[in-house]
């Protein structure tokens, strides 16, 4: 993964950035030596989201297949979850 320092990001702003992400989907700033963040396209991002969501609906759908799930009102869910 290619790095951008704080440092040059202060100094070049945006183009070290664009540097940083010309061969690779992410890119990590470092600070004082540490790595502190990590910057991506924002196609990049969303294709990551949309991921997280599709793995997510695939584990509601494996628990209603395996019967771990409630059917309930929602007074009576308020009532289950914050009693």
């Amino acid at each position: 993964m290619n790095m951008v320092t704080a440092n040059d990001l202060k100094l070049r702003g945006v183009s070290s950035l664009e540097e940083g992400l010309e061969n690779q989907h992410e890119a990590m700033i470092t600070v004082r030596g540490r790595v502190q963040y990590v910057v991506m396209r924002v196609e990049q991002y969303y294709h990551l989201r949309e991921t997280e969501l599709e793995a997510a609906l695939l584990e509601a759908r494996n628990d209603l297949i395996q019967g771990n799930s409630t059917t309930e009102s929602a007074e009576a869910h308020v009532e289950r979850v914050f009693s």
